[in-house]
């Protein structure tokens, strides 16, 4: 029979099992809802196109906000407003620049919020004209003669025209243009077939389970831990949610051609970055092992209760339920690290682990339990798209490619900025201790 959350063993005195701080970080958090539906049925606005259109808010405010203290000096600002704009003169009123950036403002959040255009015509059609008229004005006009004013207010509003154009050009529509890629790459994945391997590696369709897998228990036999399916409504959730997360593994996996070199030791290791839609910086650790795909399969993915054996970074895990046939919820909780300057974090995950023909796959999302609710105790972690992949060489047997793909978030008061710093030297440290509890398997066998 399938256990209950209280008929688990004190933590303290159980065997970790899936997390420590490396695997529970690799555990991945879904992106968007949004992001797998087309483009017109996605939400209004994206948030980089929100923030263009508050930066040419700003721009109308700022220009604003100069005119008026400008018309607030000398003989007070009711003259100063007759003066330039009932009895306006081009070479001296400061009235038209202010029309200038309201005719920014109109034209950008027309073109870019209402319409939503995905063109850079609109931008070239105000910086064009803000850059002719503001030249031509400052040639032909008296306005240097006027003070400080004369310089700031049309310095400032070629200025912001020409950050707008930068920030829609580099930020605004290739930010969208990457989304896109990911949206069809979605759609690609979703549309392909089912990788999964029936026949002698899969029995039922379920995944490969060893003699000493994770799927079974002291207290239930193999023939009911073969026999588990997904019941309750949640659980149905459980695994969509292990299922979508494989599908954003896949789709990362998919992007390799652009993924940014970051790294790299004295042994080959490699770390690359990615920048996912609403996640952020992604970690990518590409290792080749020296030893068949299936030892790492079974240290790493289907028996990582034994991590805690080689890997010191684990301070408690346990497994409070599961699901299925290729899903489980652990409960992990990482040690402290960094000399204690990162306290010690816990997650709670959902995993799914599936065999395919040519690798192991285990991908997850950071998910919730009601056996677990975050405790005072710890700090609860959040982990975004990642997990891990072991790929068999077809032409060697004897050593395999291994992938872990780290996205997350520590919470707490860490600067995110010293956690990136610090996860290429944890992705490397834990594949040294890979190697070495390889080395100490293949010893005892010999």
């Amino acid at each position: 029979m399938m256990k209950r959350p209280s008929d688990f063993p004190d933590l303290e005195r159980s065997l970790p099992a899936i997390a420590s701080l490396n695997s529970s970080l690799s555990q991945s958090q879904l992106l968007s809802p949004q992001y797998y539906l087309p483009p017109e049925q996605r939400s209004a606005i994206s948030d980089v196109r929100r923030t263009f259109c508050l930066f040419v808010t700003f721009d109308l405010l700022f220009i604003s906000m100069l005119w008026i203290i400008e018309l607030n000096t000398n003989d007070g600002i009711e003259k100063n407003l007759e003066s330039e704009v009932v009895q306006y003169a081009f070479s001296t009123s400061f009235f038209d620049i202010f029309l200038l950036a309201v005719f920014r403002f109109s034209l950008l959040l027309l073109g870019y919020a209402i319409l939503r255009l995905r063109h850079w015509w609109v931008i070239a059609v105000t910086t064009l004209v803000t850059s002719a008229f503001l030249i031509v004005k400052v040639i032909l006009s008296q306005l240097l003669s006027k003070g400080a004013f004369g310089y700031v207010l049309p310095i400032i509003s070629f200025v912001l025209a020409w950050l707008e154009t930068w920030f829609l050009d580099f930020k605004v529509l290739t930010q969208e243009a990457e989304e896109e890629r990911w949206y069809a790459a979605a759609q690609a994945v979703a549309a392909r077939p089912s990788l999964l391997y029936h026949g002698a590696l899969s029995e039922g369709g379920q995944f490969y389970s060893p003699p000493e897998s994770f799927a079974g228990s002291e207290d239930e036999s193999d023939e009911e831990a073969a026999g588990r399916k997904a019941v309750t409504e949640q659980d149905l959730v459980y695994v969509r949610q292990g299922k979508e997360a494989m599908e954003i593994l896949e789709q990362i996996l998919s992007q390799e051609i652009n993924w940014k070199f970051e790294k790299s030791n004295e042994v080959g290791d490699i770390v690359y970055t990615l920048d996912i839609p609403f996640h952020g910086k992604t970690f990518i650790l590409k290792a080749l092992i020296q030893c068949p795909a299936e030892t790492v399969y079974q240290e790493v993915i289907l028996q990582p209760e034994k991590m805690v054996l080689w890997n010191r970074t684990v301070a408690v895990c346990q497994i409070l339920q599961r699901v299925e046939d290729n899903t489980i919820v652990s409960y992990d909780v990482a040690a402290a690290a960094a000399g204690g300057v990162v306290s010690p974090r816990d997650f709670v995950n959902v995993r799914r682990i599936e065999r395919r023909k040519d690798r192991y796959v285990s991908s997850g999302i950071a998910t919730t339990h009601h056996a677990r609710p975050p405790h005072s105790k710890y700090v609860r972690g959040e982990n975004g798209p990642g997990g891990f992949v072991v790929i068999k060489n077809p032409r060697n047997t004897s050593i395999c490619t291994f992938v872990w793909i780290l996205n997350t978030d520590l919470k707490g008061r860490l600067p995110r900025y010293l956690i990136h710093q610090s996860l290429a030297a944890t992705m490397f440290e834990f594949c040294t201790h890979l190697r070495k509890r390889v080395r100490e398997l293949h010893s005892g066998h010999s």
